[in-house]
């Protein structure tokens, strides 16, 4: 991640995600705020976002947007139910990063089918890489 905006956009389009049920939960808002920690993204600023909707830009690097469709994948996750809302966006936005949907398919299977809901980052890669090949 490069500059503070794109850093906010991820999170713009996290909150967007997060309300597709049309209710923010508890662990989800908690979620959020540690991505946003995580992205040195003051709290200030990422309450500014639930206000404001701003425009979400793509990610450019691949490995980004890997990352980015799997954070969303875990806050979808988080709150331990899962809308056909949800699902269906999910895979809207990931098709829309350019992602393989066979890929996005099998990341979000092997979440589901973790006790944690976990997936180790070098078989999340592994498992887009061998869609390249």
């Amino acid at each position: 991640m490069e500059t503070t905006q794109e850093k906010i956009s991820l999170l713009q389009e996290m909150i967007s995600f997060a309300l597709i049920d049309g209710e923010l939960h508890d662990k989800e808002y908690d979620f959020i705020e540690i991505v946003a920690y995580e992205l040195q993204i003051e709290k200030e600023t990422l309450l500014k976002l639930y206000e404001n909707k701003g425009e979400v830009k793509v990610i450019k690097d691949e490995i980004n947007r890997i990352c980015q469709f799997y954070r969303l994948a875990l806050l979808m996750r988080c709150d331990n139910v899962l809308h056909e809302r949800e699902i269906i966006k999910i895979n809207e936005i990931g098709i829309h990063m350019g992602l393989n949907p066979y890929a996005m398919k099998r990341v979000l299977k092997l979440i589901e089918e973790s006790p944690n809901h976990i997936v180790d980052a070098n078989t999340l890669i592994a498992i887009f890489s061998e869609q390249l090949n």
